[in-house]
This record gives C-alpha cells, structure tokens and sequence, in this order.
C-alpha cells in the first residue's frame, strides 16, 4: 500500500510534523503547500494527495460554500472531511503592506483598497472578509461580498490573487496590492529588513477559533491508516512540547526564522494533546462566523457533511 500523501505548509507550525517522521517513522509523502491552505483545497478534490494540516477557516469555508458532493458519494458526502485538530491556540495574522507606501499606515486606510491573497478561498482571503465584517464595511446584502469575490463594485475589497507570500510582498511594493495578510512570524522577518521585497505592518487581527485542523479524503475517516497518522502526529507535537531548544534549532536553521522570534512563537501556540476529532463548538462558531462575514452563503449546511469525527466538549 502506497504512502498517504500529506500537504502541509512549510512554516514554523509544522515542525511537529517533521518530528513525527524523522523521530517516529511516520510513513507518509509530506508535501509542501507555500501557498497555503486554498491550494490543498484544489489538491484534495483533484486528488493529488489525501490528507493535510491547514487553517481552520479556509477548510470549512470550502466545506460549507460547496454545493457539489464527491461524485457516487452519498447525498451527505463531500471529497474531504474535518478529521482532526492540530493547533488549539487562535491564530495571529499581521496585515502588511510595502515598507515605504505611506498611502497605507492602518487599518482605516484599507477599506476599497486592494486586497492581495494567495488564492480566492484561502485563509488570507477569508480573514480579509472576518476583517471587513469586525470594521463594518460589508453591505447588508451578502451578496455584496462573495465566496468567489463577488462584485468588486460593492465589495469591501478589490481581491488580488497571486499564489504565495513572495508574490503577495512584491505586489504591496509595486503597487499591484495595497496589503495582504499573513501569519504574525512568518511576516515579521520582513520588517523593515533588507531582505527581499520587504513590508511593514499596518495591524492584526485573530482568529476567534483555533486555527489548524487536519482533514482527509472521505474514504479514509476511521481507516487504520488514518488512526496510524493521528498516532504518529500525536507522538510528534509530544516530542515538541519536550524538546523546544530541538524544535528552535529547527525552526531557525531549517525555516529560516529568527532564533528569538521562534523563542517568541512558542509562548503563544498551543497544539492539541490528541489531534482526533473536531469540536461541534468551533466549527458552529467558525460558520456563522463566516456567514455573518458573506463569505458562506449556503443555506442549510449540516456539519456532519463536511466532519468526519466530532471532538468531545471540554
């Protein structure tokens, strides 16, 4: 039987991952995904590979937006399901734009401006809309603000996709974007350095969820193989807790971040004790969350269309 195949992206939070292969054997492909987790979307339907760890806004806006079950699949089927729950802890995202436009200094500067994503769908088009719903600039009509972007006319945003975060920084440099959102430690490298395309920061926002769960192709929910992953990915982010000067080596030597700014991350992020299982509470929260910011439209989404297994309470 061929390895699972694992997306991922290759960012400070995977290094539990990285530790459950190489300290447990975990028997798997693991993929990168740089551009994030909307790219994994469009792999998983096309099946290119069957599992992956991503951010927990952008899997359930494309559960709850879909209104296309896996072909021969039951009426309550979707290609991918929520199956787990990687990173308890809330996610922290920096709104950036170049490092010498002074047309941009905060938020209040952004609403009609250009908005760079990876992909329409992903986690940095989604929290854009969460940002315009908390600022108050969506139209009453939801749909003023789209899952496919809707009509740039009305919506809070004119949506720039451009793949990944070295696009995303040369674009609010050259004026193809006026700012762009991405994860807190992953952007503050950028800072003010002299690094290639380099940005500022013009705010934050989090998450008001946890924010990375894991998924996989329906067929596999409750699979040997699968319950193999959660036991190794489990035994990986236990490696982490007890090994942090090990896992700063490697977020600092191997994921080119800072050595400080690693030391920083750790104090903020918490990784779930047993990765199985979603909780019904979040991914409520997570929905109407995102309903209320235009971003699922869908009537009548059931949660056990898209979760493979529920998480108790607690």
């Amino acid at each position: 039987m061929a390895p699972l195949r694992i997306g991922y992206v290759p960012e400070h939070f995977s290094t539990p991952l990285h530790f459950a292969q190489t300290h447990f054997s975990l028997s798997a492909h693991l993929i990168p995904f740089p551009s994030g987790t909307g790219h994994m979307v469009t792999s998983l339907r096309s099946g290119d590979i069957d599992v992956a760890v991503g951010l927990t806004e952008g899997w359930i806006a494309a559960l709850a937006s879909s209104s296309s079950p896996t072909p021969n699949a039951g009426a309550h089927e979707h290609d991918f399901k929520i199956v787990g729950t990687y990173v308890e802890s809330p996610l922290c995202w920096a709104i950036s734009t170049g490092r010498d436009r002074d047309d941009v200094s905060g938020i209040d500067d952004l609403r009609g401006k250009r908005m760079g994503v990876s992909r329409v769908g992903s986690g940095s088009y989604v929290m854009g809309f969460v940002l315009a719903d908390q600022q108050g600039w969506l139209q009453q009509s939801p749909s003023s603000s789209s899952f496919d972007g809707g009509d740039s006319a009305q919506a809070p945003f004119d949506v720039k996709p451009l793949q990944n975060f070295e696009n995303l920084r040369k674009a609010v440099n050259d004026g193809t974007a006026d700012f762009f959102m991405w994860e807190y430690f992953t952007s503050k490298r950028y800072y003010g350095a002299s690094r290639l395309h380099p940005i500022k920061q013009v705010g934050e926002i989090y998450t008001p969820w946890s924010s990375w769960k894991i998924v996989a192709q329906s067929g596999l929910a409750g699979t040997g193989e699968l319950n193999e992953v959660f036991e190794k990915v489990n035994a990986g982010i236990k490696y982490f807790g007890e090994h942090q000067e090990e896992a700063v080596r490697y977020i600092s030597q191997e994921l080119d971040y800072e050595e400080g700014d690693a030391r920083e991350w750790l104090k903020t992020v918490r990784f779930a004790e047993d990765v199985r299982g979603v909780k019904r509470s979040v991914v409520e929260k997570t929905v109407g969350v995102l309903r209320k910011a235009g971003v699922v439209r869908r009537e009548g989404w059931a949660m056990e269309e898209g979760v493979g297994f529920v998480k108790e309470e607690g």
